[in-house]
């Protein structure tokens, strides 16, 4: 009985970080872009990597609206670098219908994330909703 004791004891040292969910998931609000729209992006895990999918889109106004870019991937390949650093990943930009080389940083309720195609470089501030 002390034996196994030790082993749930030893194998749940192990096995914690690895359970532990990654402080980056979760629902975001995106900056607007060009044309004044915004989305929610899910950030989630996806293999080995951090992926994020356009869950709802919002008018200029607030309002949410229908659009052809819901349940579209927006970032992937994302890896989580420390500290609240993740990088090497890619991320669409719908407003622009390019990919860009990403990186992201989380700081509390706030991910800053950007990226570059072609030495042409964005950047916005998304708020996380839960």
């Amino acid at each position: 009985m002390k034996r196994r004791l030790i082993f749930v004891l030893a194998a749940s040292l192990f096995a914690g970080p690895a359970l532990a969910a990654d402080p980056v998931l979760g629902l975001y609000k995106t900056q607007p872009g060009d044309n004044g729209n915004y989305g929610h992006v899910q950030i989630y895990e996806c293999d080995a990597a951090i992926c994020g999918v356009i869950r709802k889109a919002f008018n200029a106004s607030g309002e949410e609206i229908p659009s052809d870019n819901i349940g579209k991937r927006m970032i992937w390949d994302m890896q989580a670098e420390g500290d609240g650093a993740y990088g090497q990943g890619r991320i669409w930009a719908p407003d622009r219908d390019k990919t860009y080389r990403s990186k992201m940083e989380l700081s509390g309720r706030a991910l800053k994330v950007s990226g570059c195609v072609l030495g042409i470089c964005r950047a916005q501030n998304w708020t996380k909703l839960q």
